[in-house]
């Protein structure tokens, strides 16, 4: 149950952002890099998080693209947000990150 603690901690952290209506700072287009940057980040410590707690690829990384498309559906329903399958490949993509990073560390 310890490997799953920080699981359920991150993803409940997302959700939270998730939560927040109206996530622009008025920076333009560095607000959009921004925001794509903070998915990739959340989401690779959850693909970490999620290889350490499964220890399979498959498992971990089904995991967390599962997750971002129910964080996506979630942000439909919260004003000012909007649910963007392209959001959802982001996520993937910081998934499939942080389980490589995991994967690295793990090896040493």
């Amino acid at each position: 149950m310890t490997v799953w603690l920080p699981v359920f901690a991150w993803a409940a952290v997302i959700f939270a952002f998730s939560s927040i209506p109206h996530l622009s700072s008025g920076l333009g287009v560095w607000d959009t890099v921004l925001r794509k940057g903070a998915h990739i980040t959340e989401y690779a410590i959850l693909g970490a998080l999620l290889y350490r707690a499964l220890g399979r690829e498959e498992l971990a990384l089904a995991a967390g693209i599962a997750y971002a498309a129910t964080d996506e559906l979630h942000q439909h329903f919260v004003r000012g947000r909007h649910a963007s399958p392209v959001d959802v490949a982001i996520d993937a993509v910081g998934v499939a990150l942080g389980m490589l990073v995991w994967l690295r560390v793990r090896e040493r």
